[in-house]
């Protein structure tokens, strides 16, 4: 996502500022991004005005919150643990100061989503216009699908290779549902398809993947090789193989690089580019993180 959905500005006299903890942003994820802070003890920011919507997540600790549109009035909330806050997308600036309220640590999680995935997402699964489908703003509340999404979407973004593309795509289009579902003004059913994938489907399907092993695979361009929308594609294919389009992708460019290790000389850089990895360190990562092994302690194991 090339846009910068929030801006945080520092006031002007000295005062500690958010840590970043975790950030989605060399991950290769599109009409996703994710950042978890460290929040100072009481802090002010502005946040300008942006057409995605964000979800931010209290993860940990409790807070008193005042904000207003600039040059508005006030207006005061307290946010404790697990409470979340959904702020659809607007053109209007918002001032905001908070006050830590516990001694523990202040950790939140901004999520922000691309109005092209919400307008897309609308259209392909409901029966509604999308532009009649805004988000309606909530404040504190509580919802265990989006704090489970949010908190394993930070827990990946902790990993040393955290999951790319697919992985990004696919909790993108999992929370798109469900805002659309319980967060829209209008009464919203999501058109399901029982219909699974036909033997010669799914036949097809791992064909292309393993031809285009190499390439960087989205969501949409193997949903269109069955003609089935990005998110039921994701239902099903976890339905037919127990598996998320993600790990079975991420599987098959291990099994690959195994293979190229074992059988052949090629240097671990063209090993990397072969299987669909960003380079030699992400393939040494991800080889790591399957195996615990790297790929030069593979290659020399499977030689002795």
């Amino acid at each position: 996502m090339q846009d910068q959905d929030t801006t945080i500005q520092a006031p002007e006299e000295a005062s500690p500022v958010p840590k970043l903890l975790a950030s989605s942003e060399e991950a290769g994820w599109e009409e996703i991004a994710v950042q978890a802070y460290h929040e100072p003890a009481e802090y002010e920011w502005i946040a300008e005005g942006t057409r995605h919507s964000s979800l931010v997540l209290v993860a940990r600790g409790s807070l008193h919150v005042e904000q207003r549109p600039v040059n508005g009035p006030w207006s005061g909330q307290t946010f404790h643990q697990g409470d979340l806050l959904l702020q659809p997308g607007s053109t209007t600036s918002t001032e905001l100061h908070w006050k830590c309220l516990s001694s523990e640590p202040l950790h939140l999680l901004y999520i922000h989503l691309s109005q092209d995935l919400l307008a897309r997402t609308a259209q392909e699964l409901t029966k509604h216009d999308p532009a009649r489908l805004d988000l309606v703003s909530h404040f504190g509340f509580q919802d265990p699908l989006l704090a489970q999404i949010g908190l394993t979407l930070w827990q990946e973004l902790e990993h040393s290779a955290p999951a790319g593309k697919l992985y990004g795509q696919a909790a993108a289009q999992m929370l798109a549902v469900h805002l659309l579902h319980h967060y829209t003004a209008l009464s919203v059913e999501i058109q399901e398809r029982s219909q699974g994938f036909t033997p010669r489907q799914m036949n097809h399907l791992v064909e292309f993947i393993l031809a285009h092993l190499s390439e960087d695979l989205s969501l949409e361009v193997l949903a269109q090789q069955v003609g089935f929308s990005p998110y039921h594609f994701t239902r099903l294919f976890r339905e037919a193989t127990g598996e998320t389009p993600h790990q079975f992708v991420q599987r098959q460019r291990v099994e690959r690089a195994k293979k190229l290790l074992r059988d052949s000389d090629v240097p671990l850089a063209h090993v990397a580019l072969e299987c669909g990895f960003a380079n030699q360190s992400h393939l040494t990562r991800v080889l790591k993180r399957h195996l615990h092994l790297t790929p030069r302690v593979y290659r020399h194991n499977r030689s002795i």
